[in-house]
């Protein structure tokens, strides 16, 4: 099983945005299974994306031709603790097909997943007794089919009365890739070991992607990017490092599973996410001062780079202001919206605090850089600025970088991973919670914006000077 990605999933009850014409002006007259992989919502998983001009450019026209991946080499095998008989079960993991795998395993599969990682915030229908009981009543009977399976874990999926985890089709948990966070198919994950080092783990696999392709499996260590060692990096760092522009190649070291052979593999990115960052420069009335106008449509594998971009090259052009709009933005990757917070924060400052019964779910996400820009933000949110989105709203806004406009917010304070199940279904589960800087449980609350209306740029300077003396004081 593997994880493709962690995300904060769309709210259920909303339908998918229509098609949208370029946004106007708001300027005034004066923004687990032992075996499982984890798509990461937090940290190297914390929880799975229009820009004037795209930031992965395509390659020139004297670009060199495509040329086959070269052949692998194998280096010798580094000495480790294992023995034989966990390298063949490693080896033996990998191989067994959908169609050799039964029905009543799927079913054991996903049970296997809620048992180690669901949180229950809602209804509290979710206990160790029940959840036991409910396999045992399921797996009793024979399963014939495995659409009966797909039928039996959603029934399963539904009991737990929180309406975001839920069950995904072989057809819906494809439609996931287009949050491939390297453009090569992989997610990482930063997993310890039992000497206390973290080591980067190959934690969501697209089968038949790239790096699927060029022989990087489940579990499979990354060790290098491009001659760079990793050693000490975040999994969101080195999935960094992976990006670049479509169709280009990237070098990656890895060693097999826990103890096999280290293995230099070049593999072609292939992109699929779409920047989701549209941005422009507008003058303000009867004033000589312009505002960085920027436009987030969701938080995908690009939203930070672009957005990045963005900021740069506005102030470049002379922007006093920026305005960060997230109307209608259901979320997606938490990670990018932690990273793209801290675009905005100094460094120390709280984004996000979180809790789950997953350890790596029970963290207090600080920024942990220098802040791109200072300039004073206004974030323009409304009833569909849901969950990721969230995160960003109420981190710029309880560290006084930002005042809020438009209506409350969805209200989506919880945290899902997606898991694939050996048959190329998968399901998605609540497994985590968090709460603002200033302690909010937006979940099923929202957040209240500072106006309603668009202020001045007078009052927005006076609201976040009044924001900075009041922490201070």
């Amino acid at each position: 099983m593997r994880i493709l990605l962690c995300n904060c999933n769309s709210p259920p009850s909303l339908s998918p945005t229509p098609p949208q014409k370029p946004p106007p002006s708001f300027l005034p007259a004066a923004a687990v299974w032992t075996k499982k992989t984890l798509i990461t919502a937090l940290s190297g998983a914390l929880s799975l994306t229009l820009l004037v001009s795209s930031s992965s450019p395509a390659l020139s026209s004297d670009s060199p031709p495509f040329q086959p991946p070269r052949p692998p080499q194998l280096s010798t095998p580094l000495p480790d603790r294992c023995n034989e008989e966990e390298e063949e079960e490693l080896q033996n993991k990998f191989v067994l097909k959908p169609e050799f795998v039964t029905n009543e395993e799927i079913v054991q599969e996903a049970w296997q997943i809620v048992n180690d990682s669901f949180l229950d915030t809602g209804r509290h229908r979710w206990s160790p007794q029940s959840w036991e009981q409910k396999k045992e009543d399921i797996l009793g009977t024979s399963i014939q089919t495995r659409s009966k399976a797909h039928e039996l874990i959603k029934r399963m999926l539904a009991s737990l009365g929180d309406s975001y985890t839920r069950f995904l089709s072989p057809a819906e948990f494809s439609k996931m890739a287009r949050y491939d966070i390297t453009g090569i198919g992989i997610n990482i994950r930063e997993v310890p070991d039992d000497t206390g080092s973290v080591k980067l783990k190959v934690q969501g696999l697209i089968l038949d992607g790239p790096a699927h392709t060029a022989g990087v499996r489940q579990g499979d260590e990354v060790l290098a990017v491009n001659g760079e060692d990793v050693v000490g990096k975040s999994a969101f760092e080195v999935s960094s490092l992976l990006q670049g522009p479509n169709e280009t190649f990237v070098t990656i070291k890895i060693r097999h599973g826990n103890c096999g052979p280290t293995e230099s593999l070049e593999i072609q990115r292939q992109l699929v996410a779409r920047s989701p960052v549209f941005y422009r420069l507008e003058q303000v009335s009867n004033s000589p001062s312009s505002v960085g106008y920027m436009r987030l449509k969701e938080f995908n594998a690009l939203a930070r780079k672009d957005l990045v971009i963005a900021m740069k090259r506005l102030q470049d052009m002379g922007a006093s202001y920026f305005i960060l709009d997230l109307r209608d933005n259901l979320g997606g990757l938490v990670q990018a919206g932690i990273e793209i917070a801290k675009l905005f924060l100094n460094k120390g400052e709280t984004i996000i605090y979180t809790v789950g019964r997953d350890p790596q779910y029970q963290k207090n996400v600080v920024a942990d850089t220098a802040p791109l820009v200072t300039l004073p933000v206004v974030v323009l949110v409304n009833n569909r600025t849901a969950s990721a989105s969230e995160i960003v709203a109420s981190a710029l806004h309880d560290n006084c970088r930002a005042v809020l406009v438009g209506e409350r917010t969805f209200g989506k304070g919880l945290i899902q991973s997606v898991f694939e199940l050996r048959d190329g279904s998968g399901v998605v589960v609540t497994v985590g919670q968090y709460v603002t800087p200033n302690h909010l449980d937006i979940n099923g609350n929202g957040i209240e914006p500072d106006f309603r209306n668009f202020p001045g740029w007078s009052d927005v300077s006076q609201h976040l000077l009044k924001c900075n003396l009041h922490q201070q004081g």
